[in-house]
């Protein structure tokens, strides 16, 4: 069986994917996979075969990403809402009354699709697409489990507006998804 040492190469890139997501900042990812993979390189006894190697890193890597988060908050620049559209969308996807326009596509069995690799790629793309501020909100609250108030207080942000960003970056993914996965699967982005 190869070492730690041996597999860490074949991981790098799926963590410099995941680092860039967060932090959208090309330094900060690989300042971030780097500090992973030599925490990884100094400790390989704290993995003890619990977890598959890729899970055990990206655990790492989450903690490596909010310090530089709370290290960096300063140079991070959120934009105040830039018009991105979501107000339109809202229109089209809700009547007056707050019940769906249109009736949401079949997603099927939700548990088979989050086993497929190929729409966890697809859900990648369209976290990708989202406006950076919303982006980095929404992988802060789901990817890295952040709570509300962490959030808030490391982004100084209102509650209400934390609410806001994840309410309309879900609208975005929600339509990419029925867009790119769900309604005629799969077309890549």
């Amino acid at each position: 069986m190869p070492s730690i040492a041996d597999q860490l190469p074949e991981h790098r890139a799926y963590l410099l994917r995941f680092a860039r997501l967060q932090l959208r900042n090309e330094a900060w990812a690989e300042d971030a996979v780097s500090d992973t993979l030599l925490a990884a390189l100094a400790k390989p006894q704290s993995f003890g075969n619990r977890s598959q190697l890729k899970t055990w890193l990206v655990g790492i890597l989450k903690h490596k990403i909010i310090d530089i988060l709370r290290q960096r908050k300063r140079e991070v620049m959120l934009d105040a809402d830039g018009g991105d559209g979501s107000e339109e969308l809202e229109e089209l996807a809700f009547r007056a009354d707050g019940h769906f326009a249109e009736r949401p596509a079949d997603w099927g069995d939700p548990h088979q699709e989050l086993e497929s690799r190929q729409f966890f790629l697809v859900l990648e793309a369209c976290t990708e697409k989202l406006p950076a501020a919303m982006g980095r909100i929404f992988l802060m609250r789901e990817w890295l489990e952040l709570s509300s108030d962490e959030i808030c207080k490391e982004l100084a942000l209102t509650p209400t507006n934390l609410y806001v960003q994840l309410h309309r970056a879900r609208l975005r993914l929600r339509e990419c998804l029925e867009l790119n996965w769900f309604g005629s699967r799969p077309t890549m982005l």
